[in-house]
């Protein structure tokens, strides 16, 4: 069973930089569809950054241009770099791991998802 452990987070200030890491053991990441979230108490959780299918990263819209996805094979690492940070990027991110499944194409099971503890990342203004 893959294993998803987040680390990085921590507090800046607005306008800072962080770098969150999602280290998988039990398997390779590249066997999953890779999915960054957060969530503030109170509030539902938010797609933040994706690698799936096509190993192309997807940003939400928010996000695009100041984070960015990448990965380390070797390592079995995935790494978010989080730039030009603002206090409303204040939440706790998650790592969560889908199985890859071939039925005639590939697609992300949703029946085998797996979830970090998560990491807190606090911007002050």
């Amino acid at each position: 069973q893959v294993q998803l452990v987040e680390s990085g987070g921590g507090s800046v200030q607005a306008g800072g930089s962080l770098r969150l890491s999602c280290t998988v053991s039990g398997d390779s990441y590249s066997r999953y569809c890779m999915h960054w979230s957060r969530q503030v108490p109170g509030k539902e959780r938010e797609a933040v950054a994706s690698i799936e299918i096509s190993d192309w990263p997807h940003y939400a819209d928010s996000m695009k241009g100041r984070f960015t996805l990448s990965t380390d094979h070797a390592k079995n690492i995935l790494y978010l770099q989080m730039n030009n940070l603002v206090p409303e990027d204040t939440a706790v991110y998650y790592c969560a791991a889908k199985k890859k499944v071939f039925g005639g194409v590939w697609y992300c099971s949703g029946s085998s998802m797996y979830w970090g503890h998560g990491t807190q990342v606090t911007v002050s203004s």
